[in-house]
């Protein structure tokens, strides 16, 4: 039976231990990154940079080294760099945040999601969710022993219909999850979303994670809706973002946590016991480079311009776009190509075009096909012209 979002692999334990994760294997992005590479096919199904990150950030990394800042810093993160992103989200979002008490730098995005669900999660509970959905998101609620409530986003524009959420709420539900700009599908939320959401939680004890770790990497000059632009959904709220994404070194694995004051509290008791501190070199380094504001504000049109050309490329091949506001992917139907499920069609265009990609069925927990498939643009302009020469031979 295809599990959608995981491999399917059987794995022998002791006896004495019951998997908590019993469905888990090894990933799709696993094993199509894996097939890629064991073919030389060009690879843009992972989501990830193949062009150098800031030279002068890495620098000031160096420089930091050198300075000898190599040892544990606090656990909370390096209070300069918290203090720089709270003077930003005060400007970007008009809401004051405390450095102390509401930020927390983490080990990544992900490790930040799943400490907030951590944090708040008991068996039992209901966490809304929507599918396609990041392949973290309901492993990282079911080993807290809560319960993914999935909803499908409507297909093809991939927007949340919000009179689902309300009949699907009930005394058991505890959070609803929230991304944008959308992993897989590029789709972004907007004003009128957020006024759904805040109609919804209104006189509710439903919190809110908001997983923004493609926060400046949203096009079409569209604003992003982060929950920190609305202070009765961050008192609610943990807001997750991510270094590696902005600054094209995701193996960095840095980011960090926003929350209120009494659930970032509660973060950082599984924080501390957990990851206790991230890497000291990097954080000094970014405490300095964000300063810059320029370094984030032309995020969006660096990766637009990117988004655009390989649109404009694509234009030459038999597959459709789906529109992408955000993010590092864009999806592609290929019904014109094939009446191959998704996963099946991927697969073949790896071995017989060397081009890797992503099937989308991969981010439903039913394995939903629509025939599309996720392709990550944040490559090289050759990388992708490489890649577009082969897909408009199929």
């Amino acid at each position: 039976m295809s599990l959608g979002w995981a491999e399917s692999k059987s794995i022998m334990l002791p006896s004495p231990i019951q998997s908590k994760l019993p469905r888990v294997g090894t990933t799709i992005f696993t094993v199509m990154s894996s097939l890629a590479a064991e073919l030389g096919a060009v690879n843009l199904g992972q989501g990830f940079p193949d062009y150098p990150m800031s030279e002068e950030l890495v620098a000031l990394v160096n420089e930091a080294m050198r300075n000898g800042f190599n040892q544990y810093t606090h656990m909370n993160g390096l209070h300069a760099l918290r203090a720089v992103l709270a003077d930003k989200v005060c400007t970007l979002y008009g809401t004051g945040v405390d450095p102390e008490s509401q930020i927390t730098i983490t080990p990544g995005g992900t490790y930040a999601i799943y400490t907030a669900l951590t944090s708040v999660l008991r068996p039992g509970d209901e966490v809304i969710l929507f599918e396609p959905a990041y392949d973290s998101y309901i492993p990282n609620v079911e080993i807290n022993g809560a319960i993914p409530v999935r909803i499908d986003l409507r297909y093809p524009d991939y927007r949340i219909d919000w009179e689902e959420v309300r009949r699907r709420i009930n005394p058991r539900t505890r959070m609803i999850m929230l991304n944008s700009p959308h992993n897989p599908t590029g789709a972004v939320l907007r004003e009128s979303d957020m006024e759904e959401l805040r109609s919804i939680v209104r006189d509710t004890d439903i919190l809110i994670l908001s997983d923004e770790v493609y926060e400046h990497l949203i096009f079409d000059g569209i604003p992003h809706q982060s929950i920190l632009r609305y202070p009765d959904l961050l008192e609610r709220g943990f807001a997750c973002f991510s270094f590696g994404k902005v600054y094209h070194c995701t193996g960095w694995k840095l980011g960090y946590c926003i929350s209120a004051p009494g659930m970032m509290a509660e973060f950082r008791k599984v924080h501390q016991f957990n990851c206790f501190s991230c890497h000291t070199p990097s954080q000094v380094a970014l405490s300095k480079f964000l300063a810059h504001r320029e370094s984030y504000l032309s995020l969006g049109r660096f990766m637009q311009e990117k988004r655009d050309l390989f649109t404009k490329l694509m234009e030459a091949t038999k597959f459709t776009p789906l529109p992408s506001y955000g993010s590092y992917f864009q999806l592609y139907k290929y019904d014109r190509i094939s009446d191959e499920s998704d996963r099946d069609f991927a697969i073949r265009i790896t071995r017989e075009y060397g081009v890797a990609t992503i099937p989308v069925s991969a981010f439903y927990q039913s394995a939903k096909d629509d025939k599309v498939v996720r392709f990550c643009f944040a490559k090289k302009e050759e990388t992708l012209e490489k890649a577009v020469e082969r897909l408009s031979k199929i």
